[in-house]
């Protein structure tokens, strides 16, 4: 199978896995008036609507960037914007009422048979990294507002027993404030009023460039964006593999069991800066090589946490299991100062994301390599910092 047709096959797969939850009373019995057997009446449109026509849908949106060359669409930038506006074009040719809230969330909504019914939310986030894959959450959007379009040129759209809502989240990375999920963390009513006032390496807030975008928000109005969980069914999102591991095995899709957590750290390692040629090995005191030895332990910690975690013994065998399977740790950034090739650097810093799917063992990990950390920069004279990033 060539591998255009195997991505093709994928795609049909999951934009048919959406169709399955929302139509078959087998699948979900929430849902009434819908015939298993629709698909058989219909099979030369639903390929067509589930698969070519999300593909090319896919590849349009993978075309909208700021940058030239590769992807890079960041929480409401001009590329963003256009996203917006191509996303609600989408939405209403399946026949779902669009709106736009003050986070910059796009929303498609069908009532169903009962407007007043608990709602599904389906959907992901729009913004990407930079050089993103194209589809990182673009994949769950098109696939949400696909499977519906499928039912409404069925027919079957307003026969749902309960509101379908398609969301596209603004900001999930947080590139560009280094705030991540302001999207769906706005919907689920977890930001504090003063996330609108962290600024961009520009010193622009955040309510600031939401109103460059014509969007006015306050602490009270970003409050009203929650959604009362008594209001909310349930949420799917369908998402890219970003690893190997389906690949491997062979498998069109899998069904995520659990949602790592997630802890960003900022380690500062200050020392001795100097002339690369006249300051002897055995005088210096370098923090780029103690930096690049936490890195060396971080790495042996996270590849075989069992044979390093302590934490005074609160980790249990089920917490050290978990961890063995599910825990990554990343080094994704690193800066010296003063960054000259002939200059021993003064300060080094390096940015860590760890993610386990057990928050214990996840900060078990954390507790270990912070006490690591501290013994490095005694053992080679230098000192350290470090910061816990805000998520």
């Amino acid at each position: 199978m060539s591998s255009a047709t195997a991505s093709n096959t994928f795609f049909l797969h999951s934009c048919f896995l959406l169709f399955c939850l929302l139509s078959a009373p087998s699948c979900v019995s929430m849902f009434s008036g819908i015939e298993t057997g629709d698909l058989e009446k219909r099979d030369d449109l639903f390929p067509q609507i589930l698969r070519d026509e999300a593909v090319a849908r896919l590849y349009e949106l993978g075309k909208v960037s700021d940058a030239s060359g590769y992807l890079e669409r960041t929480f409401l930038s001009p590329a963003s914007m256009r996203a917006i506006n191509l996303i609600r074009k989408w939405m209403e040719d399946a026949g779902l009422r669009t709106w736009v809230d003050q986070m910059g969330n796009v929303h498609g909504r069908v009532d169903g048979a009962n407007a007043n019914a608990e709602a599904l939310l389906i959907g992901s986030h729009m913004d990407t990294v930079v050089d993103a894959g194209m589809f990182d959450g673009s994949l769950g959007i098109v696939s949400a507002i696909s499977a519906l379009k499928a039912m409404h040129v069925n027919g079957k759209l307003q026969k749902l027993k309960r509101p379908v809502e398609v969301i596209a989240f603004s900001d999930e990375e947080g590139v560009r404030f280094q705030t991540t999920f302001l999207g769906s963390g706005a919907i689920a009513g977890i930001l504090p009023g003063t996330t609108l006032e962290i600024s961009d390496k520009r010193e622009v807030m955040i309510k600031d460039f939401l109103k460059e975008n014509s969007i006015d928000i306050t602490e009270e109005s970003l409050l009203k964006l929650k959604y009362d969980p008594k209001s909310v069914w349930g949420y799917v999102e369908v998402h890219i593999e970003q690893g190997p591991v389906l690949e491997q095995v062979g498998f069109p899709l899998g069904v995520v069991k659990g949602i790592a957590g997630q802890t960003r750290l900022k380690v500062t390692v200050r020392g001795s800066q100097g002339h690369a040629g006249t300051v002897p090995m055995s005088m210096r005191q370098d923090p780029m090589a103690a930096a690049a030895e936490q890195i060396v332990v971080l790495e042996s910690l996270c590849k075989h946490p069992e044979e390093y975690l302590s934490y005074d013994g609160h980790c249990s065998d089920s917490t050290v299991k978990s961890l063995s399977t599910s825990l990554v740790c990343t080094v994704g950034e690193i800066s010296t100062w003063p960054s000259a090739s002939n200059v021993i650097p003064g300060q080094v810093t390096y940015t860590v994301d760890i993610r386990a799917i057990d928050d214990l063992g996840r900060e078990a990990v954390i507790y270990d390599l912070s006490k690591q950390i501290y013994q490095i920069c005694d053992k080679r004279s230098v000192s350290c910092i470090i910061e816990h990033k805000v998520l």
